[in-house]
């Protein structure tokens, strides 16, 4: 068989892609991942007490605003590492935002608070394991995301991995504000970012071994 045969009969069988079926695979991926997170932090953490009140608040919603620009981009990072042409595009890039936003926050916190109570709003009640269990409340999420991308055909294994840890992280944070009671921005930037790097770091460790097609 030549050449020009082998290439027809090869692409005989081939079948039109759905325009979306990536983003709906990560999607779904993201979704069942996130219902075991969500899971986890009902039964295993508890919701925090005061939420609706909390949830009246500006600062329940300046964490939410931080970890789901962080989760959005990274999740748009992710999906465009899916392809074989491993472009991020403005994603990643995207990232310091949202990280520069919430630094400005803590700063203007810091001005307007006495020095000797920074440690406190630093450490908060729950800093020793604040971003052990934003690390834990990612790895279903991380589960889904290498689950959707068994049927892709990355290239750049190493960053994709990152960068599905880091979304999984954020998404996993975001789920984590259900319980977590903490309001300072500083507490936020330090303790919540640990966990959402932990995560990147372990993608960026797995994904040449689980992302290889």
């Amino acid at each position: 068989m030549n050449s020009d045969d082998l290439i027809a009969t090869l692409a005989s069988d081939l079948r039109p892609v759905p325009r979306h079926a990536l983003g709906q695979r990560v999607g779904l991926g993201l979704i069942a991942g996130a219902v075991v997170t969500a899971a986890a932090v009902v039964w295993w953490l508890g919701l925090r007490p005061d939420l609706m009140p909390a949830m009246h608040g500006a600062t329940f919603w300046i964490k939410w605003a931080y970890t789901i620009s962080l989760a959005i981009c990274a999740t748009a990072a992710t999906a465009r590492l899916a392809r074989p042409d491993g472009a991020t595009g403005v994603w990643l890039p995207l990232m310091a935002l949202p990280v520069l936003g919430l630094a400005l926050i803590a700063g203007w916190e810091l001005a307007m608070t006495p020095p000797a109570q920074w440690l406190a709003m630093w450490l908060g009640q729950s800093w020793m394991v604040c971003s052990r269990n934003v690390f834990l409340l990612a790895l279903p999420i991380f589960a889904g995301l290498l689950w959707s991308f068994r049927r892709f055909a990355p290239t750049r294994l190493g960053l994709a991995g990152m960068t599905g840890g880091v979304a999984a992280g954020a998404w996993g944070a975001t789920l984590y504000c259900l319980h977590c009671p903490e309001t300072s921005a500083l507490f936020v930037l330090t303790w919540y970012s640990l966990g959402v790097i932990g995560a990147g770091l372990l993608g960026r460790l797995l994904g040449p071994r689980l992302l290889r097609w």
